[in-house]
């Protein structure tokens, strides 16, 4: 049996296995930022408190959360801050590679093991020995990876494609999935036994509707983010503007904010991001979202304007949950039919308006 588990006398130059690092990571610590993410919303400060006390064991560890939350930089943020940070942090995508090279990049070949394989290669299990090891989009692994990405988990031993000796290896394994891994296991997509192995610490990372305080800070960290690669000059974004961001839904979270900054300051080049530099349907009633899941600040919050967008997003709940039937409605807050009118003419209420964030909605029990 080859063993390659980590010897502590092995010195492996880290920077062989970080050529792919997120270039949202900053040089330099930013203001509100944490190992490279930006945030100071209650939610991402729970992250980053779980992080410290999650990063220094050897625990696997199942990032979820959707597109563009930064999955990535949560798993890097993980790696950073453990005792396995001066050895290679090596991230595969699963979902982007076919299934029929997925198996040899993550357990590599030997010489012969298929047409095409005219020399042994090293897999990414082997190029993380010592290190971590990001299996992003798992979810997306078909069945048959699934098991031997398994044994890895039980065993920390895999055998290359064609290869028929056992390979030790000494590896810290952080996944990661857009999708309900516990959905999937019931729909008979996803092995049980994998999910159990891998949902031993679960992190949860929030969308960005879900944390919308921190928009100006990221709108400011890829503002000059952007001006520099680009020696572009814009000086800031105007409170029009910057409103319609705060308010928009953001189905791509944090990489559809990064390109739409990236877009504006390259074709704009200087002075300050105007609503009218924003793309159209950031700007229409459609993809505004109504909170009843208010956050406070550390700048505080109107009360006066919480409340009235509580009151309009309760009304506009219950209109929908009744089709639109304002004697239901009523009934349902316990309102005169001819009050509620009243509240839906002030609020401006119209069928389909809104997507809605509600605080009432329940969270997927693998999340």
């Amino acid at each position: 049996m080859l063993n390659l588990a980590y010897n502590n006398s092995t010195v492996v130059n880290p920077g062989l296995y970080t050529n792919n690092l997120a270039d949202e990571t900053p040089k330099k610590e930013e203001p509100h930022s944490y190992m490279g993410i930006i945030g100071r919303s209650d939610k991402m400060e729970q992250v980053f408190r779980l992080i410290d006390k999650i990063s220094d064991s050897d625990s696997t560890i199942l990032i979820s959360g959707k597109s563009g939350t930064g999955k990535e930089l949560a798993a890097r943020a993980i790696h950073q801050s453990s005792h396995r940070r001066n050895r290679p942090f090596v991230p595969i995508n699963c979902g982007a590679i076919p299934e029929n090279l997925l198996e040899s990049e993550l357990f590599g070949h030997v010489r012969g093991a298929f047409t095409g394989a005219t020399t042994q290669k090293s897999g990414k299990f082997e190029q993380a020995n010592g290190g971590t090891i990001f299996l992003d989009e798992i979810g997306d692994m078909s069945p048959d990876l699934q098991v031997k990405v398994l044994r890895v988990l039980e065993e920390r031993e895999f055998e290359r494609v064609g290869g028929a000796k056992s390979i030790k290896v000494d590896v810290r394994i952080v996944a990661a999935t857009h999708r309900n891994l516990a959905d999937e296991v019931k729909k008979g997509n996803f092995r049980e036994d994998l999910f159990y192995r891998l949902y031993v610490i679960p992190v949860t990372l929030p969308s960005l509707n879900e944390r919308s305080s921190d928009i100006p800070l990221l709108v400011d960290y890829y503002i000059k983010k952007f001006n520099q690669h680009n020696n572009g000059n814009v000086e800031g974004i105007t409170d029009d503007a910057m409103d319609f961001m705060v308010k928009y839904s953001w189905p791509g979270n944090v990489r559809e904010l990064k390109n739409i900054i990236e877009r504006v300051v390259v074709i704009k080049g200087e002075g300050r991001i105007m609503s009218s530099d924003l793309p159209d349907n950031m700007k229409t009633k459609e993809d505004k979202v109504i909170r009843t899941s208010i956050e406070i600040s550390k700048e505080g919050i109107c009360l006066n304007s919480a409340v009235n967008e509580f009151e309009k997003a309760l009304i506009f709940q219950s209109l929908e949950k009744t089709k639109w039937v304002k004697n239901k409605a009523a009934k349902l807050l316990h309102l005169n039919r001819t009050t509620l009118v009243e509240k839906i003419k002030r609020h401006h209420l119209k069928p389909h308006q809104f997507h809605q964030c509600s605080i009432f909605e329940s969270q997927p029990s693998s999340n």
